[in-house]
């Protein structure tokens, strides 16, 4: 049984920083990509940032490009998002996934992504 856990949510002020924390137990089955998505209440989840587990190719959506950066750790199967100068409007909803993806326009598609974890928060005050 495959299990996603993440940790490292928080409350933090605006401009600081937070580092989130995702592990992933069991043998996930076809994978290829970690990602962090994240959801704001009464909207789809939205595809933050992504890492091919090969470890080569990582994405991010264009609003925190050059604020948050997404690793890993091949071997632990653990990914961690860190996050630089948050605003406001990151304050959301969490999810760490593993999926698998061909192209690399699908690594924002929640459809590839057949592992899940429960989500953290994320809230950034102004």
């Amino acid at each position: 049984q495959v299990e996603v856990e993440e940790s490292g949510g928080g409350s933090v002020q605006a401009g600081g920083s937070l580092r989130l924390s995702c592990v992933v137990s069991g043998s996930p089955f076809n994978t290829n990509l970690m990602a962090w998505f994240r959801q704001y209440p009464g909207e789809e989840r939205e595809a933050v940032a992504a890492i091919r587990t090969g470890g080569a190719g990582s994405y991010y959506h264009d609003s925190v490009k050059g604020r948050f950066t997404i690793s890993q750790d091949i071997a632990k199967k653990a990914a961690y998002l860190q996050m630089n100068s948050l605003k406001p409007e990151d304050t959301a909803k969490y999810y760490c996934a593993r999926g698998r993806v061909v192209g690399i326009n699908q690594w924002a598609d929640p459809r590839q992504f057949t592992y899940w974890g429960q989500g953290t928060q994320v809230t950034v005050s102004s």
